[in-house]
């Protein structure tokens, strides 16, 4: 019975994949976001955390129109993340 909670827990309340581009050079963040998405893909959403650098939030959505993600940047009051949400 344990187990049962324990697997039903798990599939309703599983954690975001994430993905932290802090310190990551802006030369190296296409690869990195592209195999992210492409491994995340069928466990969507998902979270890039690129902190308020602009050049580093256009480098990432550049890579998910190129694969024709559907996405959000931030809320109201944090601005430093993009959701990618299909």
């Amino acid at each position: 019975m344990y187990l049962l909670m324990a697997k039903r827990f798990h599939e309703k309340y599983k954690s975001t994949p994430k993905l932290d581009l802090h310190g990551v050079k802006h030369g190296e963040v296409s690869i990195i976001v592209e195999n992210f998405i492409l491994k995340q893909q069928y466990d969507l959403p998902a979270l890039i955390i690129t902190g308020n650098s602009m050049i580093m939030k256009k480098i990432v959505i550049n890579v998910l129109k190129e694969y024709n993600f559907n996405y959000s940047e931030g809320d109201l009051y944090n601005r430093g993340y993009i959701t990618v949400l299909n």
